[in-house]
């Protein structure tokens, strides 16, 4: 079994709810945002303080590259991305899920893989996090990453120079944090290949099969059901279901699997 004890946990939750709480206050986190990372956090820390610590600084380092240039993003895509900066529980769960799967699957089966595939799928969510950030910021016009033609910013599947280095940043991060960790050496590895090949996945999924959205009144693509304008866009591409949401999600899974493959 993992060395966890319920005085960790209690201690856990509590800072939990406190990062959670001035992250509502802050407006990171939206209110069913903040539960969902109370319930990711305390999954982390139950398996132990590494895996807390991991979430933390992934969650720390995502918000606060989310701030850096604000302003210019929301003027840039706010009439394209589907949600707005506040992350609600969908979001928390689609990005922090696999790697607190991983962390109660630790406690419950004890291996070293868990870690593998914990870290190859929170550094996917970093990289993606990290290239959406700071990639919007790119004075280089997107481009789609199938087909690489010019795309409005804020696209899913649009891809830049600074954005595909953020993304290496934000896997990075994580390499190096896991190693201050003390994790297992191929946890490095795992970081840095599911990190940038979860990334990718990401980037395919956004450009191929998430579901795009037609605004009639405006005659633009959006990802929102709802246009700025007030109208209610059509389904114009795309799997009706897969939103954002979905495709990061199935891109943390595939951040894990990746980073699994270090173990051969």
């Amino acid at each position: 079994m993992a060395d966890w004890n319920y005085g960790r946990l209690i201690a856990g939750i509590l800072l939990a709810i406190a990062i959670a709480g001035l992250a509502r206050h802050q407006k990171a986190l939206s209110t069913s945002g903040a539960v969902a990372a109370v319930v990711v956090a305390t999954a982390c820390v139950a398996a132990g303080w590494s895996w807390g610590i991991i979430l933390i600084v992934f969650f720390v380092a995502g918000t606060a590259v989310s701030r850096i240039g604000g302003k210019a993003k929301r003027l840039a895509t706010g009439d394209v991305v589907e949600k707005g900066s506040a992350r609600d529980a969908w979001q928390v769960f689609a990005n922090g899920g696999p790697f607190a799967a991983a962390a109660i699957a630790s406690i419950v089966w004890p291996s070293h893989v868990w870690q593998i595939a914990g870290v190859g799928a929170i550094a996917a969510s970093s990289a993606d996090t990290w290239a959406t950030e700071i990639g919007t910021l790119s004075s280089q016009m997107p481009r789609s990453i199938l087909g690489f033609q010019p795309v409005p910013t804020g696209t899913s599947g649009g891809v830049t120079w600074l954005g595909m280095c953020a993304a290496i940043g934000g896997a990075l991060l994580i390499a190096m944090v896991a190693l201050l960790a003390g994790w297992h050496a191929v946890s490095i590895c795992a970081a840095l290949v599911g990190g940038v090949g979860g990334c990718l996945v990401d980037s395919i999924l956004g450009a191929s099969l998430q579901v795009r959205r037609w605004c009639a009144r405006c005659e633009k693509t959006t990802e929102r059901t709802t246009h700025g304008c007030g109208t209610t866009t059509d389904v114009a591409g795309g799997v009706r279901w897969l939103n954002n949401d979905a495709v990061n999600f199935l891109s943390s899974i595939a951040g894990a699997l990746m980073g699994a493959v270090c173990l051969r």
